[in-house]
């Protein structure tokens, strides 16, 4: 088989990443025209039909759906090879909100790494507000928090449901204030929780505060409270409780990620962040309260 062409695989990463020729075109500097004759030419060496593009999508046919891990692989090398080369390491700043970080950040951070090598990643974890007004002193390069406000700039990642959780064996006696575990008084999540509380004329009272959204686990975990969760990050052990204690419906929210960098190798390594988020967050439905 014939050698394989760097620009091309990574046009078709790239297509696939956004499910878009225009965007891909636009994120890799050049022409829809141009990059639509190097995924040919890809398909071509390769024998292979990778993408399926019809007017209203495109999306990854089978032999592109084998092919796109072994392509990153292939497109992670290259990038090494030319990290072992280049200038001294940079620093990438990244805050990832405590409601937002999941299963996935293992594979964010190292896809991050394997597409500049060359990066020192500063992670900062705190609640969204902290990280968007961090992110607007220009103390970090990016952020992935929950939307917080009608502010319209940004990427949306994804949605994110909500439920009321806590431990099976958890009681709230009739009459008494609902016992609430929260992140911080800033914390927008727990300011979806009291809002709803507070219209569905709902007494509470909060009993624990953690620092890290761990800490807030281990209050619910232990029984102490109840608390609101993403329904992708609910504490293991924990069921969604508000059918059994009456609890208002919550409403979604959008993942956001923020960035003003504009050079052509810190937008390629905010499409991988971005990819990466997309590609390992599990879909997720809103609890069952009906």
């Amino acid at each position: 088989m014939s050698t394989l062409d760097v620009e091309a695989v990574e046009a078709f990463v790239t297509i696939a990443d956004l499910q878009s020729f225009t965007r891909a075109a636009e994120t890799l500097g050049t022409t829809q025209g141009a990059i639509s004759v190097k995924l040919k030419r890809l398909e071509d060496r390769l024998g292979q039909r990778l993408l399926e593009r019809t007017p209203r999508s495109v999306r990854l046919s089978a032999q592109g759906a084998v092919f796109l891990a072994p392509a990153r692989e292939f497109l992670a090398a290259h990038d090494r090879a030319l990290a072992g080369l280049s200038s001294p390491r940079r620093r990438f700043g990244l805050g990832i909100a405590a409601h937002v970080a999941g299963p996935e950040v293992p594979t964010l951070l190292a896809r991050l790494n394997d597409h500049d090598p060359g990066l020192t990643i500063e992670v900062r974890m705190d609640h969204s507000r902290a990280l968007l007004d961090a992110f607007d002193r220009g103390e970090i390069d990016a952020a992935i928090i929950r939307r917080e406000d009608d502010r319209r700039d940004g990427e949306v990642l994804g949605s994110e449901h909500f439920g009321w959780y806590a431990t099976p064996q958890f009681e709230h006696r009739q009459g008494e204030p609902l016992r609430l575990a929260a992140l911080s008084p800033a914390c927008g999540v727990r300011n979806i929780a009291t809002h709803a509380l507070d219209a569905a004329a709902i007494a509470w009272t909060e009993v624990f505060l953690g620092g890290t959204s761990s800490m807030v686990t281990a209050a619910v975990s232990a029984g102490l409270a109840i608390s609101v969760f993403s329904c992708r990050l609910a504490p293991p052990g924990t069921v969604e409780v508000s059918q059994r204690f009456g609890l208002p419906p919550l409403p979604s929210s959008e993942i956001i990620m923020f960035s003003t960098l504009t050079d052509s190798r810190s937008r390629e390594a905010l499409r991988t962040l971005a990819a990466a988020f997309r590609e390992h967050r599990p879909g997720t439905i809103p609890p069952d309260i009906g």
